[in-house]
């Protein structure tokens, strides 16, 4: 028998009970199940429904995910056998749910896999006390594992593909195949053999599990990886080439302190984990670009830092720096190591000097932060990372909370150090999934490849990278896959058509797109026939000015981040200001503009009443613009253009902004773009308010759509100051000049790009495109000068006012 925990998950009772849902939608049959099926009748000794009865099964477990569990439970009732069905909370309406005398709640979705999960399974069929269960297109008829366990429980397990059923009125006739394990493939069933997941207390088959990535299927809770499992399902099969492990290579273990005991215990630790310490070092490739990885491990010592493991970690960063390698650290640590005592506490410095040498040499650093990351780590080399990404929920922090709680005599929040806290407050720049892990490493280490290195250009080259260079997790997927449907075209289980090659992931990503096809927006802007400021109405002719602000204002105007979209590929973006908080207003980040590397920044308006508030209706506050800085300076450091799309009314005006210094931000940003030694696109897509404005302005070359609109204040503040009228904001955005062409012929910017008939809120393909290609033909223009003279000319276009 299974353990009787079991019980707590599923969920039994009528079908009149279970709750409301929307309507299970029936799985589309592939056309080739008929070949499957013909196959399937000829090799097995097949039942009907009644022989399923005849052979002392009184009620029977339904697993059906798709459309024909209606006529199945039909076919079961018109036999004698009392059907119950298991079900997942969105199949709650569909109608064999319904019709079923008994129902099992296995989980909330088909999507997470519940139905193929050999523990739900076996579980809900012990609720019901079902002597026979029958599976429907399920990959568990051909898992001997669950077979076995099936057996143990003397419960038969029958199995059907959906186009027998389609033409068998529900399984009555002789449909139905026995499947059982073979004689000597009976498995052991362990406590091992089942997983609890600590947020949602449900239980899962462990293969289910591992096989999701060390992901909860239900809640997608990740559960800590050993350092071996990190290696694998983030770096191309075969590729790691471990460093430190062996006896010559390794660094001697010291006990500083003669800590009693502490030697003893470090070698039990070897003994019980196969370690020799908390960390694993050593080069492979990711999409086959080589890289120095680490990798902490919490089953040795909780990978707590002492002497040996800063050792490894100072060396692999030394080893990177002399053979220009990028580096990656999975860290993973309860902090110092306390019977090291003050020789724990150096390795923080230690580690900081190596990976201070390593980015003075050009080389990106990647840190990966998991749960959990604290103490002496997270003050050290975790959050030195030219990118900074951690796993959702993981804990980050540096005193533990019980003693903050103990030394302020408060109840933190209960999302206190965790990486959202983190991410919320501009600590690290993104949270990652698992499974995006990979390709994002991948992603970023093209990003900052110089171009010799021959790594991926452009993300679409990313991807296929990924796909032509699989993880051990992917190649061991593949086989099971390919194990699985070749017992499947045998059996009939699965249709023929599935192919093991669709088991090693295929990467395609929304919005890739080729150079060749942005490029063609271009001849779409040149065959486009419509006057430059086309917008026709009467207000417009008599006050061209006062008409573009409205225009600018516009709600359903393109944002900024729509124009950013359309400019790159493969974006990431990048969170926070690594001291106080993320700010919504300015989106930056990382991504492929024609095939080369570029920063982008945004200012986000908001593209709805609940977007606009978050993200303060596109007002930037100190933290925004100390964002950009840090990624403009970033740019620089990686050869690397920058790009940004202007769109606020003006930096917020505040009592916390000025108190955490909205000035200093701005004259910070104006002073670095000022000299970066690399080129510089600015677009004003909206409106351009005052210095706020400026901060993303100083630039190469700096254009305006044809109805943005640029000033030193809004024509409300002017008519204000001057007049003691802010009714009089017509007449002053006509004093201001405030429409693009007279911008353009004072000079203050290069180019005014046309909106089409209307303006952008009417035209955005043709409006978003006109910029992607201004943005682009500049970035050619620009790349090809030397840098002291695109310094020089950026000098003189400033300096001529």
């Amino acid at each position: 028998m299974l353990r009787s925990k079991k019980t707590a998950y599923v969920t039994i009772g009528d079908a009149a009970a279970a709750p409301a849902a929307p309507a299970a939608e029936g799985v589309d049959a592939l056309a080739c199940e008929q070949e499957s099926a013909a196959i399937y009748a000829a090799t097995e000794p097949l039942k009907s429904l009644v022989e399923v009865r005849s052979a002392g099964a009184a009620r029977v477990l339904v697993v059906d995910a798709g459309a024909t569990g209606e006529s199945i439970v039909a076919g079961c009732l018109a036999a004698g056998l009392v059907p119950c069905v298991a079900y997942t909370e969105d199949m709650a309406r569909a109608a064999h749910v319904k019709l079923a005398p008994k129902t099992v709640c296995v989980g909330k979705s088909r999507e997470t896999g519940a139905l193929d999960d050999s523990y739900r399974v076996l579980s809900a069929a012990e609720s019901a006390d079902a002597q026979a269960i029958l599976l429907v297109d399920s990959r568990l008829a051909v898992d001997e594992r669950f077979l076995s366990m099936a057996a143990d429980e003397h419960r038969s397990v029958y199995s059907v593909p959906v186009a027998s059923i389609n033409a068998a009125f529900g399984g009555i006739t002789r449909v139905w195949r026995t499947c059982s394990a073979p004689s000597d493939a009976a498995l052991h069933v362990s406590d091992d053999s089942w997983v609890t997941c600590p947020k949602c207390h449900r239980i899962s088959d462990a293969q289910r599990v591992l096989a999701n990535h060390k992901m909860c299927p239900e809640c997608g809770h990740h559960f800590r990886m050993t350092s071996a499992e990190r290696l694998a399902s983030v770096l191309d099969a075969e590729s790691f080439e471990c460093w430190f492990e062996t006896e010559g290579a390794d660094v001697p273990e010291t006990d500083p302190l003669d800590f009693p005991g502490y030697l003893d215990k470090i070698g039990g630790m070897r003994k019980k984990t196969g370690l020799r310490e908390g960390v694993r070092c050593g080069v492979g490739r990711i999409a086959g670009m080589r890289v120095a990885i680490g990798v902490m491990d919490s089953t040795f010592f909780m990978g707590s830092m002492g002497s040996v493991v800063g050792e490894r970690i100072t060396r692999l960063a030394e080893h990177a720096t002399e053979e220009g390698l990028p580096l990656v650290l999975f860290t993973c640590s309860g902090g110092a190591r306390m019977q090291e005592g003050l020789v724990s506490l150096m390795q923080m410095a230690k580690i900081s000097a190596a990976i201070e040498r390593h980015g003075e040499a050009g080389l990106p650093y990647f840190s990966v932060i998991t749960d959990p990351t604290t103490g002496g780590v997270t003050a050290s080399f975790a959050m030195q990372g030219d990118v900074i990404i951690s796993e959702p929920r993981a804990l980050i922090g540096f005193a533990g909370r019980r003693v903050i709680q103990d030394t302020i005599r408060q109840e933190l929040p209960k999302e206190f150090q965790t990486a959202e806290f983190a991410l919320e407050h501009g600590l690290i720049d993104a949270i990652v999934e698992r499974p995006r892990i990979r390709e994002t490493l991948a992603n970023l280490l093209a990003l900052h490849a110089k171009p010799e290195a021959g790594a991926p250009r452009g993300f679409a080259a990313v991807l296929a990278a990924l796909t032509a260079n699989p993880t051990k997790c992917e190649l061991e997927a593949a086989g099971a896959q390919l194990a699985a449907d070749e017992r499947d075209i045998l059996s009939g289980v699965r249709a023929v058509a599935v192919k093991a090659a669709a088991a090693v992931p295929k990467r395609v990503a929304n919005g890739v797109r080729s150079v060749a096809t942005r490029r063609a927006y271009r001849a779409e802007i040149e065959q486009y026939t419509s006057k430059p400021g086309a917008v026709k109405q009467a207000e417009a002719a008599e006050n061209p000015a006062w008409a573009s602000v409205q225009t600018a204002r516009d709600v359903h105007r393109p944002t900024a981040g729509r124009y950013l979209e359309a400019t790159c590929e493969g974006f990431f973006e990048c969170h926070g200001d690594r001291g106080f908080a993320d700010d919504a207003a300015i989106v930056a980040g990382i991504g492929w503009v024609a095939g080369e590397p570029a920063t982008l920044i945004a200012q986000e308006k908001g593209r709805d009443l609940q977007d606009r508030i978050k993200r303060n209706f596109g007002c930037p506050q100190p933290e925004g613009y100390r964002k950009s800085l840090r990624l403009m300076r970033q740019a620089e450091r990686f050869g690397r253009a920058v790009v940004c799309f202007v769109d606020t009314q003006g930096a917020f005006c505040g009592k916390e902004a000025e108190e955490r210094g909205q000035g200093n931000a701005i004259a910070d940003n104006l002073y670095a773009m000022a000299g970066l030694r690399v080129p510089t696109v600015s677009v004003l897509v909206g409106e351009g308010g005052s210095g706020g404005a400026l901060a993303l302005a100083l630039a190469d070359r700096v254009a305006m759509q044809e109805h943005a609109v640029y000033s030193v204040l809004s024509p409300e503040g002017f008519a204000s100051i001057l007049w003691k009228d802010r009714s009089r904001a017509a007449e002053a955005a006509a004093v201001m000049r405030m429409n693009a062409y007279e911008i353009f012929d004072m000079d203050i910017v290069d180019a005014v790009l046309e909106e089409g008939e209307g303006s952008a809120s009417a035209n955005p393909d043709f409006a978003i495109a006109n910029v992607v290609a201004y943005v682009e033909e500049s970035l050619d223009e620009l790349s090809a000068l030397p840098i002291d003279e695109l310094l020089e000319q950026r000098y003189e276009r400033f300096r001529k006012f």
